[in-house]
């Protein structure tokens, strides 16, 4: 079993400074498409994103620190160098305009970026497709 610590507060925006990253949001962590679909996507496409000078790809959700932690090592997102964030609060959500009506508890909008020192440069959104957001579109938009 993992060791969980306590949760880290991350500072995106210092995080992605003077980097190229590739973001993607999905609703929760451990659902079926999410799980199958979007994550995998991601995993797989590790070594085209490199490639194309992407640094750090990010899985982010609202579920907390601890969820997203087991997640990412249970999926083995981890081991392929995907960092995975918690949204807890729902302020990166709320920002991108992106909260998803549920009634049970705030869930983002699966989505996915690409920034340059901060600045996104390419956005994808599940709003007419979710497959939009998966990685062969970044990788695409990347050529």
């Amino acid at each position: 079993q993992p060791d969980y610590g306590p949760p880290k507060e991350v500072k995106l925006l210092e995080l992605i400074a003077g980097k190229k990253v590739a973001i993607f949001g999905v609703p929760g962590a451990f659902t079926p498409g999410c799980s199958k679909s979007h994550l995998p996507s991601f995993i797989e496409a590790q070594d085209d994103l490199k490639a194309k000078g992407v640094e750090l790809t990010i899985c982010v959700a609202t579920n907390d620190a601890f969820v997203m932690e087991a997640w990412g090592n249970d999926s083995g997102g981890a081991d392929a160098g995907i960092m995975f964030l918690s949204d807890g609060t729902g302020e990166l959500t709320e920002k991108l305009g992106l909260v998803m009506d549920k009634p049970v508890m705030m869930r983002m909008n699966r989505f996915s970026l690409v920034a340059e020192d901060g600045i996104v440069t390419h956005f994808f959104s599940a709003e007419e497709e979710q497959s939009n957001t998966w990685a062969p579109s970044v990788l695409a938009a990347l050529e």
